[in-house]
């Protein structure tokens, strides 16, 4: 899609400012239904556009990413433009600078259209707890449309966006690409400066991709993952450029299909990934399936570990240092306290009290560190499976978009993470691309997940997937097919 435009861009066929205007078009007719954003950048996003014009009509050369609309997620910083992480405690926040990723991108000349919509502070698999109200999925508005990047994945899916920005901290940029069937990429943890990225929890955040197809992900990826010295965890590597290496053949390669997230899922999406397994054969790849017992220690230790994270990260909100500060106190310590309890959302409170209660010294033996262990255990199986596999396979999430309300319980929703936290866990690159749909019309994702900075056999493995399936279907919004 980014390749398609850009040609008509160069050809003339159509200038940056209608391109914009038309996304911009889309924004203003469906999302007052859709909420994918909470910040529109209507004149920026104009004169941005404008600028481009100008260059193409001086005759000089565009780069790929030059004039394409896109989204960011309300939790990577943007230079005086809200960035308010769907909560109330950072909803006059207008951040001094722009994250790397967002510096890349601009100096690319891609056009930020605005502010995307999530799950508050990046805690949430629904899209339900923003400050600023649930964005819906756009294949059924009954339904979730997964989170926390759920207003990313929305914008994409919808076309009023070309492409999205989002974070990834247990799955939610893939969580919610298989819920809107968009192609969603988290690359390994330090391929991808976190600089102006608002932590959740530090050793798992990774800045990640939604876009309608893998080709348009490697660009964006190839463009942002250049190397950046603000942020420690960011490795400095021989970069291999993923767009080139979207035609290497699969023939020889083996791919492990993961046993145990396998089980308990539905018949019908049995079939899916088996097609999708025939597929990979019909490709030349071997399919084997790989058990890691371990992995039933994946989401205890992940909601540990990231609660510890979040407890710690985010006990600079209170109202001296960063955040909104109450009106109604009388000493410091209730103006701490009401600044937070005003500031925060159930969510958010409900992961910052099970972090501190871990974090707690009586309890931090038992909890924190044998979770610590259990991140170890697990991370050596995988690397013991990679030592066999080139890939992993599963499932993304083991469900299409539930209706809103229907998991009433954390426990419930917590295990909509169940295949994606290993990634995280083991800093793993990973990607969520469409592989079908169900009764309802409702898309399922297909989860290829690779070793560490193996970005470009991910996305090659993913694009010659795209290549031999083709298959795409446009979500509806009261009936009527979106997009441009």
């Amino acid at each position: 899609m980014i390749r398609a435009l850009h040609h008509q861009l160069v050809n003339k066929e159509l200038s940056a400012v209608e391109l914009t205007d038309k996304y911009l078009q889309g924004i203003h007719t469906q999302d007052s239904v859709l909420h994918a954003y909470i910040t529109v950048t209507e004149k920026k996003a104009k004169t941005a556009a404008r600028k481009v014009d100008e260059k193409i009509a001086r005759g000089e050369e565009i780069g790929l990413l030059e004039g394409i609309p896109m989204s960011v997620k309300d939790n990577i910083s943007t230079k005086g433009i809200t960035t308010s992480c769907g909560s109330a405690m950072l909803r006059d926040y207008q951040p001094v600078y722009d994250a790397h990723v967002v510096e890349q991108l601009k100096n690319a000349g891609a056009i930020l259209l605005g502010k995307t919509n999530m799950d508050e502070f990046g805690m949430g698999s629904t899209g339900e707890s923003s400050y600023y109200g649930a964005t819906k999925n756009p294949y059924h508005t009954d339904c979730v449309p997964g989170g926390s990047s759920g207003g990313g994945a929305v914008s994409v899916a919808a076309d009023m966006a070309v492409f999205g920005l989002g974070s990834d901290t247990g799955g939610s940029v893939r969580q919610p690409a298989s819920f809107c069937g968009v192609v969603g990429f988290k690359p390994t943890y330090g391929a991808v400066s976190r600089f102006g990225l608002i932590a959740y929890a530090s050793s798992l955040d990774q800045i990640g991709i939604l876009a309608k197809n893998t080709e348009d992900t490697a660009i964006v990826f190839d463009t942002v993952s250049e190397f950046d010295c603000r942020d420690a965890t960011h490795r400095k590597r021989n970069k291999i450029a993923t767009v080139s290496e979207l035609q290497k053949p699969l023939t020889g390669k083996k791919i492990g299909v993961l046993k145990e997230l396998m089980q308990g899922i539905s018949s019908e999406l049995e079939q899916l990934l088996l097609a999708s397994v025939e597929v990979f054969c019909g490709l030349g790849a071997e399919v084997v399936e790989v058990s890691v017992p371990e992995l039933a220690l994946s989401l205890p230790v992940y909601y540990i570990l990231a609660c510890g994270e979040c407890a710690s990260n985010l006990a600079r909100f209170d109202g001296v240092r960063y955040g909104t500060r109450t009106k109604n106190y009388d000493t410091i310590e209730e103006m701490i306290v009401n600044s937070r309890t005003e500031g925060f959302g159930f969510e958010v409170k409900q992961r910052i009290m099970m972090g501190n209660y871990f974090l707690r010294s009586v309890n931090y033996d038992n909890y924190y560190k044998k979770a610590q262990e259990g991140r170890a255990a697990l991370c050596d199986a995988v690397k013991q499976c990679f030592e066999e596999v080139d890939m992993l396979l599963s499932p993304t999430v083991h469900t299409t978009a539930f209706p809103f309300g229907s998991l009433t319980d954390a426990v419930s929703r917590y295990k909509t993470d169940l295949c994606t936290v290993l990634a995280n866990l083991c800093g793993l690159p990973a990607i969520s691309i469409p592989c079908g749909y169900d009764e309802k019309g409702l898309p399922f994702g297909l989860q290829l997940m690779g070793n560490q900075f193996c970005e470009h056999t991910v996305l090659n493995f993913a694009y010659q997937y795209e290549q031999a399936t083709g298959e795409s279907r446009k979500p509806t919004v009261g009936g009527d097919s979106v997009g441009i």
